[in-house]
């Protein structure tokens, strides 16, 4: 197993190599993996505001930006 500290002093081109086998080796698997009910919960209230039109949508580059200036 490769130890934490090891992959944090890896290259970044070394850590997407290394991030795309795990995810090559997770993707197959992922339908034995179950929607927990709270996160369906969460997007079944999600649609539901889109259909009554009470859902709010930003721009995608406002949305960036506004992540920035909360990170900064």
């Amino acid at each position: 197993m490769i130890a934490l500290s090891d992959i944090r002093n890896l290259p970044l081109h070394e850590k997407l190599r290394l991030m795309e086998a795990l995810w090559d080796g997770i993707s197959p698997e992922e339908s034995a993996l179950e929607v927990p009910e709270w996160h369906k919960d969460l997007l079944n209230g999600r649609e539901r505001s889109v259909q009554e039109g009470k859902a709010v949508f930003v721009d995608w580059e406002e949305a960036k930006k506004a992540i920035r200036d909360a990170v900064s």
